[in-house]
């Protein structure tokens, strides 16, 4: 814990950015709803955070709008409030306060304000307990953080530690295996978080490419997270095991070695290509121990290999590089 803690890369001065961020811990709200008035409290909740209650109820609980369901959505919120009060109970031990995951966020937000100065930041980190199965697919993971229009949601069911109950009960294994729930920790709350944005940001839409062209896609996401977040240690960037990583690091000509002699690094197979992007336990043809998602490692290196030669490309320019010539023109040949 103490290496996925520690600095590995410097970064620009950012001290004089000033960056405002709200917290709003509308958990607390929700679970205080008085179920015996639950109409009333809701429209009370409603007035107090109208757009992010309606991505809650609406995108994240499913729930149509209350005057189109009725009765029906009212049911939904009493049984939910019922099911998950024991999760809002360990949220509140775990997280009395976030303020140093706050503080993480707002200086990544800083350096977001630094390299891309047009976007607009957002302004509100809002806490949440969603269904355990709210999981997002995003371009270099999954997590139960969004990106909402009213600011970052964190959904805090999804990040009580490796070992809460619910994660190793039957119904959470059968949701998400340990290789996931391994991330369900707080410390990834800060990078889901600049994942999101950086997502907003650049929408990935390189699903129907080659599988180099998705890995460099990929790549360039966490080229981005290392320029956004530099003292955050490339473990929860990437999700993999310091274990994992460092033979990752060991055997990088061995795992492009692999791509090649197997005619995958133009393939775009969809079939073939899902064994090397995305989650899954393992690449087992790399052998034991070798991580899932290999791809996003491989094109990481990819693209900071190319930023070797282009170390003066604004970011931006990076992002809007055509993948295929980003490669051939980084001249990959791990050993």
């Amino acid at each position: 814990m103490i290496l996925c803690s520690c600095s590995e890369k410097s970064g620009p001065d950012v001290s004089k950015i000033s960056v405002t961020l709200e917290t709003v811990r509308f958990e607390k709200d929700f679970f205080a709803l008085d179920t015996n008035n639950i109409q009333h409290s809701l429209q009370e909740l409603f007035n107090k955070n109208p757009a992010f209650f309606r991505d809650f109820t609406q995108h994240i609980l499913g729930v149509p709008p209350i005057a189109d369901s009725g009765e029906q959505a009212i049911k939904v919120f009493k049984q939910f409030i019922h099911d998950y009060r024991p999760v809002y109970d360990s949220v509140s031990k775990i997280f009395p306060d976030i303020k140093k995951y706050e503080a993480e966020i707002a200086e990544g937000l800083k350096h977001v304000r630094y390299y891309f100065p047009v976007y607009t930041l957002p302004k509100k980190l809002i806490t949440f307990i969603g269904p355990m199965d709210a999981y997002f697919q995003a371009s270099t993971g999954g997590y139960g953080d969004v990106i909402t229009t009213d600011g970052l949601g964190i959904g805090l069911q999804l990040h009580l530690g490796k070992n809460f109950s619910m994660y190793t009960s039957e119904m959470g294994l059968a949701l998400f295996p340990a290789y996931l729930s391994r991330k369900f920790s707080p410390e990834y709350i800060p990078v889901n978080c600049i994942k999101n944005i950086v997502d907003d940001m650049y929408p990935d839409e390189s699903a129907d490419k080659t599988l180099v062209e998705q890995m460099v896609e990929k790549g360039k996401r966490m080229y981005l997270l290392d320029k956004l977040m530099p003292q955050t240690h490339d473990t929860l960037k990437i999700g993999y095991t310091l274990k994992q990583l460092e033979g990752c690091r060991e055997n990088e000509g061995l795992i492009w070695s692999y791509f090649v002699k197997n005619s995958l690094v133009y393939n775009n197979d969809p079939s073939l290509i899902k064994n090397y992007i995305g989650d899954s336990p393992g690449t087992p043809e790399l052998g034991e121990g070798a991580p899932g998602y290999i791809g996003l490692f491989t094109g990481w290196q990819i693209v900071k290999k190319f930023m070797e030669e282009h170390e003066m490309l604004p970011l931006d320019k990076l992002m809007a590089t055509d993948a295929r010539l980003l490669f051939e023109q980084s001249k990959y040949r791990p050993k």
